[in-house]
């Protein structure tokens, strides 16, 4: 892999996770600045792509999270403008985006996923909103998780304990997407799964446990210092790390991702992991669970921020 010249940060963006999103590329613009790299960070705006064909970066690291950051958008428009990036390719990252594909596809592979319904909003009403809701709980049983069909960061999602929560459950999500997964909720320990591939095919880091204050890992506990407990590695049992581990390579293989991805999991009490998502654009804030995963394998994230560009870089020239 060759030297890196200058390098650009993509942060911001117009999804509800901005403010993540700028969080995020400030951490990977100042570890990248302490491994040695020219950075320049931007957002998404009229000027992103004038200033791109004046000054072409040798690659670009997307740090946008929900969005055009994950739906594969950003990532066409630097195909079209020949500027080579970390991560999936655009085709990818639509499936991974849309959680129902994402499932559907991991399933088709053997792993285990919640049983699930995805519901539209115009059906959740076209329907009759109180007789679909009576014949999912029948379906699914109780207790449910609710989350937006695409997004990120728990925004708009919720767990659903008894019958009578469902009804708002189901508002709170439409307020972040038109589409909702309600999916059997699996009690258990939760963990997320960071697997990266420097070259020499992916590699699942140490899975992240984690344990909410409130028991929901929710936005607040997301990225409020202090709000969740982290493990890492994860207190799981050395053939639960192992199939955590391999979950996630799986998933990550069959959904043609590629340099770097998050798989988050439910561990059951027999050990065994159920998908849930994954995420192509991983947070990488002072509270996010890559850099962690980094941290709990003795890797240094400016080092592995820098390998991934240059892996980039290299697979653009040689095609």
């Amino acid at each position: 892999m060759g030297e890196l010249g200058h390098v650009l940060v993509l942060a911001g963006g117009l999804s509800y996770e901005r403010e993540v999103s700028l969080r995020s590329g400030r951490r990977v613009s100042e570890v990248l600045r302490a491994a040695g790299v020219d950075v320049e960070t931007r957002d998404t705006d009229a000027s992103l792509v004038p200033t791109v064909l004046a000054d072409r970066p040798d690659a670009v690291f997307v740090t946008l999270h929900g969005g055009a950051g994950e739906d594969g958008a950003i990532r066409s428009v630097l195909e079209l403008l020949n500027v080579p990036y970390v991560g999936a390719d655009p085709d990818a990252c639509r499936v991974a985006f849309d959680k129902p594909t994402a499932k559907a596809v991991v399933r088709s592979v053997g792993l285990r996923t919640p049983d699930s319904i995805t519901l539209p909003k115009e059906t959740f009403h076209d329907l009759g909103a109180s007789v679909v809701l009576g014949r999912i709980v029948d379906h699914l049983g109780l207790p449910l998780f609710v989350k937006p069909a695409r997004g990120g960061s728990a925004l708009g999602a919720s767990i659903v304990r008894t019958a009578e929560e469902l009804p708002a459950a189901m508002v709170g999500c439409f307020a972040y997407g038109d589409t909702a997964l309600i999916e059997r909720c699996i009690e258990g320990v939760e963990v997320a799964v960071s697997v990266v591939d420097l070259g020499d095919g992916p590699v699942a880091l140490p899975a992240v446990e984690i344990v909410p204050d409130e028991g929901v890992y929710d936005y607040a506990a997301r990225y409020t210092a202090g709000h969740t407990e982290f493990f890492a590695p994860a207190r799981l049992s050395e053939a639960a790390a192992a199939a955590c581990a391999e979950t996630a390579v799986t998933a990550h293989t069959a959904l043609g991702l590629r340099d770097i991805s998050r798989t988050d999991l439910i561990v059951d009490a027999t050990g065994a992991p159920h998908f849930l998502e994954v995420n192509v654009a991983p947070g990488m804030t002072e509270t996010s669970l890559l850099p962690m995963a980094v941290e709990a394998a003795g890797r240094d994230l400016g080092t592995l921020c820098r390998g991934l560009l240059e892996i980039a870089a290299t697979r653009h020239s040689s095609t």
